[in-house]
């Protein structure tokens, strides 16, 4: 009981001084009305400001398009540079495949670290048109859509807007150990 006595001899010692220092500040304040409004209008202005900063969505930062892009050679199983405009299956260093198409297709070269040697680099899957949806390419529509990818590894190509396709980008874009996605390593 003695600690709740000493707090309420405190509060009945410092509530008169709290009381006028009260008076004191609210007659100030009604003496100074220009100072309320200042303090107002900062107010307001600081929520907004937070407001509108929480409420944008962040954009982006825009990164340089690479005007040059990654391709695979069926062939030789190498990697080549081309246009980036480029839209695959196109001419390879090798040549033709030998049912007569072309044998370069877009290959996405991905790394884990910023300013990585060749063996920091790896091929995250391949893409090409789909050959039976090549009328229809134009490069509008989502992502997948008249395009066919697979693995580096894989024999079967499948449509780039299927189930499959979608475990392929998630395995490619896999963060790493430490919890970091890779990105694309455009070619120099």
């Amino acid at each position: 009981m003695g600690f709740w006595r000493s707090i309420r001899y405190d509060i009945e010692q410092r509530w008169p001084k709290l009381i006028e220092k009260y008076q004191l500040a609210r007659k100030w304040f009604n003496d100074h009305p220009g100072i309320i409004i200042i303090i107002a209008v900062a107010s307001v202005s600081i929520l907004l400001v937070t407001a509108i900063a929480v409420l944008t969505p962040e954009k982006p930062p825009k990164l340089p398009e690479s005007k040059k892009a990654w391709f695979y050679d069926l062939n030789t199983g190498e990697l080549f540079v081309d246009k980036a405009d480029e839209v695959p299956p196109i001419e390879a260093p090798s040549g033709p495949l030998p049912n007569g198409q072309p044998a370069g297709v877009k290959a996405y070269v991905l790394t884990y670290v910023s300013e990585p040697n060749e063996s920091e680099k790896f091929i995250g899957f391949l893409e090409t048109t789909n050959p039976d949806a090549q009328a229809q390419y134009n490069g509008s529509g989502h992502w997948g859509q008249g395009k066919i990818i697979r693995r580096l590894e894989d024999q079967l190509w499948v449509p780039g807007d299927s189930k499959q396709a979608r475990a392929i980008l998630e395995e490619a874009f896999r963060p790493n150990e430490n919890g970091e996605p890779p990105r694309y390593c455009p070619p120099e």
